[in-house]
């Protein structure tokens, strides 16, 4: 019980830590550049690195606490599942590529030109009401990064305001987690309860699916609306394509699909990241640098989290058994914020007797809140990551409190849809 309430206590510090990461960049520029205190800083004022440097203070705890490194070790190989970090990582640096960007540009692009209204506004109604619904086929983390990128290159890197910005990003967040609820087999919330509870295609269709696209599509219309004079005055991209051939595009395309559908299977799927890469080494002069940097921090950010989840479930088991349906569906959207909606799904499949009202609860809650918080949901960070740099957020990241705020409308929403119709 001793490790239990050690690992709950250094989780809470981790999640602290996530809030106050911008302090650590100012107290860097306090320091002469490239001094050690300065170095030392900014790492600590990087968001990926918060769970994965708080999870090896917990290794070293479990191992003194068992007086033996070996007990640690044991722990991280034999109850502890780290595929999914793995699969983001690789995810996350196969979708990032020029090829596969443009594809999905212009795919977003033929919807958006569906709409009568200028291509600023059109693409940015597509990207978030039709685009965030790819993370249902495609998986959520392939579909964030690619929305991260396009988002990036088209608004946050142009000149729009940090209102924009952060109501941009918190949209995106909640859009990306409710949107992946349209099948059973891409979203990881749904991932860890589908087969238990035989829930297959037309069940997530007919019970969550419907639900997520109108929410999505309300609450890109309503802050399009808000934001509408901004977004009409953007200049359009004036840059120009560089020409991929089709057949470099249908191999990106290829190995994409084959990381994905085979998502559960690490030495396959790095099998085939490994061929991917000589791919990108032939094909250099239609590439451009690989965001392997990033996939790397978001992959151990993910892992730091999966050393954490396992060891909170002696106290969020009991909260979930003792709450009615509708405290759950709260309850969940809430807890969301502070641990990973996938090990809440998870931790949830495994209270017995589950009524289906407390399924659908647990499910909807904890998509619902999944844009709360950077950790709230595991694709999350792949945005974060790919965004935090853009000029919208002055140089200085993405503040927690203002991504906070940023969601805090387009969940409500999702709530509505989700609980309250």
């Amino acid at each position: 019980m001793f490790v239990k309430i050690l690992a709950t206590t250094l989780f809470a510090i981790a999640v602290i830590h996530t809030f106050v990461v911008k302090k650590f960049a100012q107290w860097a520029h306090h320091y002469p550049q490239g001094s050690l205190q300065e170095n030392l800083l900014h790492f600590l004022a990087e968001t990926e690195i918060v769970f994965g440097l708080w999870a090896s203070v917990m290794f070293l705890a479990y191992a003194a606490a068992h007086r033996s490194i070996h007990h640690a070790v044991e722990y991280i190989e034999t109850q502890l599942d780290f595929t999914e970090p793995k699969f983001v990582l690789v995810v996350m640096v196969v979708a990032a590529t020029r090829p596969v960007v443009q594809l999905a540009e212009r795919l977003i692009l033929s919807v958006a030109r569906l709409l009568p209204l200028k291509e600023n506004v059109s693409f940015y109604i597509a990207t978030l009401a039709f685009g965030s619904l790819l993370g249902s086929f495609i998986t959520e983390p392939a579909a964030m990064t690619l929305l991260a990128m396009l988002l990036k290159q088209r608004y946050f890197d142009r000149g729009i305001s940090s209102s924009l910005a952060y109501a941009t990003i918190g949209l995106l967040f909640v859009n990306v987690s409710i949107g992946g609820t349209l099948t059973h087999f891409a979203a990881p919330p749904v991932l860890m309860v589908a087969s238990k509870w035989n829930w297959g295609f037309w069940h997530m269709l007919t019970n969550f699916g419907w639900r997520s696209a109108a929410a999505c599509l309300t609450s890109t219309l309503v802050v399009t609306t808000v934001y509408f004079k901004q977004l009409n005055n953007l200049q359009p991209p004036t840059e120009s394509r560089q020409f991929i051939p089709a057949w470099l595009t249908g191999a990106h395309v290829t190995c994409l699909a084959a990381v994905v559908y085979f998502a559960h299977y690490p030495d396959v799927f790095f099998g085939v990241f490994m061929l991917f890469l000589g791919l990108v080494t032939a094909t250099r002069e239609y590439q451009e640098a690989l965001k392997l940097k990033e996939g790397l921090l978001v992959g151990f950010f993910l892992a730091g989290l999966v050393v954490f989840s396992k060891l909170q479930a002696w106290w969020l088991e009991p909260l979930i058994q003792n709450m009615s349906s509708s405290m759950l569906y709260y309850g969940a959207t809430a807890l969301t914020a502070i641990t990973d909606n996938a090990a809440l799904t998870l931790l949830g499949s495994q209270v017995p007797n589950l009524s289906d009202d407390l399924k659908f609860a647990l499910l909807a809650g904890a998509v619902s809140g999944g844009g709360l918080t950077v950790i709230a949901n595991a694709p999350n960070p792949a945005g974060a990551g790919i965004l935090q740099s853009s000029a919208a957020f002055a140089g200085d990241g993405i503040n927690p409190g203002k991504l906070f705020l940023g969601a805090l409308f387009p969940t409500v929403v999702a709530i509505a849809f989700f609980w309250l119709i």
